[in-house]
Formats: structure tokens, sequence, C-alpha cells
């Protein structure tokens, strides 16, 4: 799972419950970006919107495999979303913990 020893991921957070914001991103690096989303450590989306949450990630083999399947689900419905999260993590519980 790695390009040019770099690890391709795919990320998606969300902020307080099902009910609010979610993030959908790609990173070579998925612990320091969770860190740096959860400390609000970058300006930007994450943090404007309190996304501190990890509720879902896949890994991929490529980062342009991982950019296709991200906007293969930023183009789907809110609810498709919900419900790929939802079959891995039924619960929504934080998935950083298993990281570090």
């Amino acid at each position: 799972m790695c390009n040019g020893g770099r690890q391709a991921t795919r990320n998606l957070h969300h902020g307080n419950d099902r009910h609010g914001t979610l993030y959908l991103g790609v990173t070579s690096n998925l612990q320091r970006r969770i860190h740096q989303h959860r400390e609000a450590m970058l300006p930007g989306f994450t943090s404007r919107y309190g996304c501190r949450m990890l509720v879902w990630f896949e890994l991929h083999t490529d980062m342009l495999a991982a950019i296709a399947r991200e906007k293969q689900i930023k183009g789907g419905s809110r609810a498709r979303k919900i419900g790929l999260i939802g079959s891995a993590n039924p619960h929504w519980h934080d998935l950083y913990e298993k990281l570090v």
C-alpha cells in the first residue's frame, strides 16, 4: 500500500454527530493529518466547522486511486456518505485512538 514510500489514504471526518458537517479528504499521512484536524492547527474548513473526529477511512495503493475514489464519494449524496460510514462504524466512534 505504498507509492514511493508514502501511503495514500482517504479519510472522512464528521463534526459532533451524524447531522453535523462531513469532511472528506486525501492525505499521505493519516495520523499527522488527523492530529492537525483534532487540534485545529490549520485554518480552513475543518477548523471552521469543528470536524475533529475520524469516523471512516480507506487505504489505497496510490494517490491517483485515492483521488478518484474521493471524487466518486464527493459526487454521491449525503445519505450515501452516512451509509458508508455506518457500514464500517455503526456507532460513529472516533477511530483516531486506533491509529495511535
